[in-house]
């Protein structure tokens, strides 16, 4: 087959189109029933059907007239009478021939000359004959022809035509037999009315034909649009009789059906339906109208069929007769799946969560408040647990969001696995969970519970191929212990999550009172936050960077400090978390960097600030235009000035990531990559970001000189990792000598941290500057290892006397106790510390009941680095009170 063009198969395809077209309206117009194609003869007829009816009174009339006067007709008058009787009988073969396809006026009009004309000229002329020869009076004989002559009239009756030539034709036959003169003119006188007539009748059957075809085609485009409204399946029609009986239904509700019209007309109407899925409901609404006969509109019926669902919406009303005799029912119906089916979903929706398909906040919503505005009081009882996941936002980071998507539907079903029938389970967006339990439920019972949704969402999951490690924190309010509105108990439910998370993540915790006095803390804080912020209340600090090569100051690092009116100095840990939430951190970033670059432009040439940018200042776009303003502004030069960014920025790469950097590059600032190592990001970043400066953060330096730590290889990685990238690298929390001399063994080229210097006030760093470059490192010679807060009950044995003491903290070296009061130094004893563990240690200092031990032997750690001996509690020791000291929330 030879290759045609686009133009050519789209005008194929047209074309098929159109014969598609032509051939469905050609099928349409042949289904219009004959009746209803134009006929104007039909409408405009010439010989009446009951015209042959003349010949019984012409014969009778004849036969009467003959008895009444006791005369024999002559042969004239039988032969012609004969003959006017057997054409009148001839002109029922006339009303075939012009019904049989006569279409023209002019032959139509010959016919009736010869079936109605000739008769009456024939009958008129015997008759006439006859009187005038004297066989019958002519009284009589007027009296007959009259007679028959409105015969002629009612029989004609309608057809004008017809009429006039039966009129003239018999008077023509009278006249011809009383004086063939008169006759001739009568003759004459038809002729012309016969002429008139024909010309009259022509134009009255074209303008009837006119108007029939007129007709006829509005008739066939109405029946087209309601073929065409059909079969798009968007409506249908139906009529039943008046025993409720279909007489005509649309073929695609038959072929939606699976049967044929044909099969279903005569069929009860209900019998289109599945009247059993109503409920009863529609069903009796549906008898009730046919019935009653009263109209119906709107009425839902589902269809009749087994292969899918369809649902339909009919209309009907009752139909009457002139006589106002019921006739049935007529009506319309319209497709209602599809609309069903969007209202359903909408409803859905609105009801449940779209992607694990758990009951969304709404639906929640309208739970608890059922619950807790029940009738009865003791069904208003109810536990509420909001969940939260831990590391949610690592998977989403670095498997991407469909594999976050595939988490949360993995989650949604093992939460209902562990909850089952208990409660309800929903999602209120993001990672975050809620779970709903009605009635009492005792306390032991719920912290079961919520153990096991802990254990269960932390246990592995396998996503794409790669495995996927998240937690869970779950907060628990009760009702009515813990509120009795919803508004109330889902407000407490939250601020036992955020205990719970404050408590280290991946546990539960129930609502008490105290959080309230957290969570106003916080409140308080917020505002006061917003009023240091407005009002100057905030301040920079600034830490020496110091080159580990030459040991000089080569720059500072701007630390936010808040001083509060009644509460002293506020850990930046503390209220930089609050900064970020209410996004007053866009505020104080700016404010900081405009500082640092005024109290940089004091400073000698060759000293550099390094200023923190947050993430959310890092996503603003018009950062590259406040770090040009703010050094304009100071007056100093863009390589002076270095930006710490931490990994996060990363989390979304994209695109805007890779122009901001290009932008803050091209104006002339440093970049340093702020607490490497600590983040969730690849490494893949550091092949196209353009930092000049690694660096390292304080919890690998912390420890790292400590037996068996892996520390000091990673830092010496980090540091081969920048010098084969070209970048510097500083170490961050240097706080004993050990430690510089590790990290500049393995090659970092700057240190920061109490070991050369505190942050310094704007005024004390400017004096600092002032004695010069050089600094001198001071502090311990060693880290002392790191301690344990605790409150643990011991036992500990001395010359055969024992004593009960209680350990404040513990390290792996040693341990603080209270107890036993002005101890000796190097008094050795045995400590229990748990069942089966006993060491040995030996006091180095007292005070009051206070002492310091040194253990004989490291303790052993644990693999989360803890001591291990420690994590067991010990029956033999009960009671036990062990509390590892923890952050309130806010």
């Amino acid at each position: 087959m030879a290759d045609v063009s686009g133009a050519e198969q789209i005008e194929i395809e047209a074309r098929g189109e159109e014969r598609r077209d032509f051939a469905r309206t050609q099928r349409r117009r042949e289904r219009v029933p004959a009746s209803h194609a134009p006929n104007p003869r039909m409408a405009n007829r010439l010989i009446a059907r009951e015209w042959p009816q003349i010949a019984a009174p012409m014969a009778v009339g004849l036969a009467g007239l003959a008895l009444l006067n006791g005369v024999i007709p002559d042969g004239i008058v039988v032969s012609v009478g004969i003959t006017a009787v057997m054409l009148a009988l001839l002109g029922a073969l006339a009303v075939r021939v012009e019904n049989a396809g006569i279409v023209g006026t002019a032959p139509r009009m010959l016919l009736m000359a010869l079936a109605v004309g000739m008769p009456m000229f024939l009958f008129g002329a015997a008759v006439g004959h006859w009187a005038e020869i004297g066989a019958v009076p002519w009284l009589q004989g007027l009296a007959l022809l009259v007679t028959v002559s409105l015969l002629a009239t009612v029989f004609e009756s309608g057809q004008l035509a017809s009429v006039l030539v039966a009129q003239v034709s018999i008077w023509a036959g009278v006249a011809c037999a009383a004086n063939r003169l008169g006759g001739l003119v009568t003759l004459g006188i038809g002729l012309a009315v016969a002429v008139a007539a024909y010309f009259r009748q022509r134009e009255i059957e074209a303008r009837a034909r006119e108007q029939m075809e007129i007709e006829t085609r509005i008739q066939t485009r109405a029946q087209e649009i309601l073929a065409d409204y059909e079969e798009t399946g968007q409506g249908w029609f139906w009529e039943t009789d008046r025993r409720g009986q279909i007489t005509y239904l649309s073929r695609p509700v038959a072929q939606i059906l699976g049967r044929g019209v044909e099969e279903l007309i005569g069929r009860p109407f209900p019998e289109l339906f599945n009247l059993a899925d109503q409920a009863g409901e529609g069903e009796r609404t549906l008898a009730f109208h046919l019935s009653a006969r009263s109209s119906f509109s709107e009425l839902a019926v589902r269809a009749a069929t087994d292969m899918e669902e369809r649902w339909w919406q009919i209309n009907g009303r009752p139909t009457y007769d002139t006589f106002n005799n019921f006739q049935g029912f007529r009506g319309s119906g319209t497709d209602l799946t599809e609309k069903r089916r969007s209202a359903e979903h909408a409803s859905r929706l609105a009801q449940f969560d779209s992607l694990t398909g758990l009951s969304n906040r709404l639906r929640m919503s309208q739970t608890l408040e059922k619950i807790l505005v029940a009738p009865q009081v003791q069904h208003r009882a109810c536990a509420v647990f909001l969940l939260d996941l831990d590391r949610f936002k690592q998977v989403n980071d670095t498997l991407g969001h469909p594999a976050g998507d595939a988490l949360l539907k993995q989650v949604a079903q093992r939460l209902e696995g562990v909850i089952g029938n208990v409660g309800r389970v929903g999602r209120l967006g993001g990672d975050e969970f809620q779970v709903i339990m009605p009635g009492k439920i005792e306390r032991d019972h719920l912290a079961y519970l919520a153990n096991q949704v802990i254990e269960q969402l932390s246990a592995p999951y396998a996503i794409d191929g790669n495995r996927v490690m998240i937690g869970a924190s779950v907060g628990i309010a009760i009702a009515p212990d813990d509120g009795v509105t919803s508004e109330a108990l889902i407000r407490n439910a939250d601020l036992a999550l955020y205990a719970a998370k404050d408590g280290g993540r991946g546990r539960y915790h129930f609502y008490a009172a105290d959080l309230h006095s957290d969570a106003e803390e916080r409140r308080q804080l917020e505002e006061e936050l917003r009023d240091a912020v407005a009002h100057g209340g905030l301040e920079l600090y600034y830490q020496p960077v110091v080159q580990t090569a030459t040991e000089r100051i080569t720059g500072f690092e701007a630390l936010l400090r808040w001083h509060h009116p009644q509460h002293g100095f506020i850990s930046p840990a503390k209220f930089i978390p609050i900064a970020e939430d209410t996004g007053l951190i866009a505020a104080i970033g700016e404010w900081a960097l405009r500082t640092a670059c005024q109290d940089l432009a004091q400073w000698p040439q060759d000293v550099r600030v390094a200023v923190n940018v947050s993430p959310l200042q890092f996503a603003n776009p018009a950062l590259p235009t406040i770090v040009t303003s703010a050094l304009a502004h100071a007056g100093v030069e863009p390589e002076r000035l270095e930006l710490e960014i931490t990994e996060s920025v990363f989390l979304n790469n994209d695109e805007g990531t890779d122009q901001m950097f290009k932008q803050l590059k091209s104006i002339g600032v440093r970049l340093a990559l702020d607490d490497f190592g600590t983040g969730y990001s690849s490494l893949g970043y550091l092949r196209s970001a353009p930092f000049d400066k690694i660096k390292i953060d304080q919890s690998f330096v912390r420890g790292a000189t400590q037996p068996g730590s892996r520390n000091g290889a990673i830092i010496a990685s980090i540091v081969s990792l920048a010098e084969a990238l070209g970048m510097e690298t500083t170490a961050e929390g240097v706080e004993t000598l050990d430690e510089l001399d590790l990290v500049r063994m393995l090659g970092c080229s700057h240190v920061q941290g109490y070991i050369y210097e505190r942050p310094l006030s704007a005024v004390n760093a400017a004096a600092r500057l002032s004695t010069g470059l050089v600094a001198v490192a001071q502090g311990p010679r060693s880290a002392r290892a790191s301690r344990q807060s605790m409150l643990r009950k011991v036992v500990l044995e001395n010359a055969g006397h024992k004593y009960n003491g209680m350990v404040r903290n513990i390290s792996m070296t040693g341990a603080l106790i209270e107890g036993l009061w002005n101890v000796p130094e190097g008094t050795v004893f045995r400590i229990q510390l748990a069942d089966g563990h006993v060491v040995t240690g030996t006091c180095r200092w007292s005070n009051d009941d206070r002492m310091g031990v040194e253990f004989a032997a490291p303790l052993k750690a644990d693999d989360d680095g803890r001591i291990a001996v420690v994590q067991v509690r010990t029956p033999a020791l009960a009671p036990v009170l062990e509390r590892p000291l923890q952050r309130k929330v806010g």
